[in-house]
């Protein structure tokens, strides 16, 4: 039995992200991992229970809530929506995930099929990758012409205004960046581990090849689809729990709510959470630096 009095669990982060079963695990080394995921849970807990307020204020003024979660292939966006929806109320809140558009939505406005899942009043809807595929995943995997990319590039600050004109939607844009060290380490963990080898895609078993190429489509979207009045966030993803810790801080922060826990802090981590200008300043040193943007 490991010492709990003198045992720190931030100091055990990195141990239990070896990407080890159980079963290669000893007695110790579970029961610590036991120790740190609770510790980990209970910090997360009272922004939670925020999480449940502001949600309820949301419904008794018919606002809406737009929370778009991009970034690359496992760069810890599900887990983060887990988290953020554990204990909010199901019927008040959803979440898209969309599939490749069909034949005929193929042939329609992207935006359409976005649109047609957005919230209505008193709602929350929260997309696990956007309408920013666009930007993304498709011209990097040939998915779009360019004629197309470069249209929706030109024209999705427009759509945005028009999505927050009403003065009663809210739209949050937050982009998860993962090293692509820790990348490798997560889609190892999906190969070698029966509960995550659903997760492992054909695209996934592509993005450390095209690696560049997704960077280079991060930095336009920045820098053209960054607007004063619908930012991009973006969240150091290496570390999920700080990343889903500051996502909630985030979130709270967006939307004035009644009832806020005073004692709790709400100060955002701005070594976890990077505006857009930010990053593109970081971006461009690293190139000029190395020759190539980071992350």
């Amino acid at each position: 039995m490991p010492d709990v009095e003198k045992f720190n669990p931030y100091e055990y982060v990195k141990k239990i992200d070896l990407y080890y079963s159980p079963a290669q695990l000893t007695e110790d080394e579970l029961i610590r991992q036991a120790l740190v995921l609770t510790r980990r849970s209970e910090e997360l807990k009272p922004y939670q229970a925020e999480l449940i307020k502001l949600q309820e204020h949301i419904e008794k003024i018919g606002h809406k809530v737009i929370i778009l979660l991009d970034g690359r292939d496992a760069s810890g966006k599900g887990g983060t929506i887990r988290r953020v929806t554990r204990y909010m109320n199901e019927k008040r809140y959803r979440l898209v995930a969309l599939g490749k558009p069909s034949e005929i939505q193929r042939t329609e406005l992207h935006m359409k099929r976005y649109i047609e899942k957005f919230p209505h009043a008193g709602e929350i809807v929260l997309f696990d990758r956007s309408w920013y595929n666009r930007a993304l995943v498709e011209p990097v995997l040939g998915f779009c012409s360019k004629a197309q990319y470069h249209k929706f590039i030109q024209q999705v600050n427009t759509y945005e205004e028009n999505f927050v004109s009403d003065g009663k939607t809210t739209l949050i844009k937050l982009y998860y960046s993962v090293s692509k060290k820790e990348q490798a380490r997560r889609f190892d963990r999906r190969r070698h581990d029966p509960l995550r080898q659903w997760k492992l895609s054909e695209v996934d078993l592509q993005a450390q090849e095209l690696w560049d190429d997704f960077t280079k489509k991060k930095f336009t979207l920045l820098k053209k689809t960054n607007t004063e009045l619908n930012p991009w966030y973006i969240i150091r993803s290496d570390d999920k729990h700080k990343a889903r810790l500051e996502t909630m801080k985030l979130i709270l922060n967006s939307i004035r709510y009644r009832g806020r826990n005073r004692k709790l802090n709400f100060e955002i981590n701005n070594n976890i959470v990077i505006s857009s200008d930010e990053e593109l300043k970081i971006m461009l040193k690293h190139k000029t630096k190395h020759g190539h943007y980071k992350r």
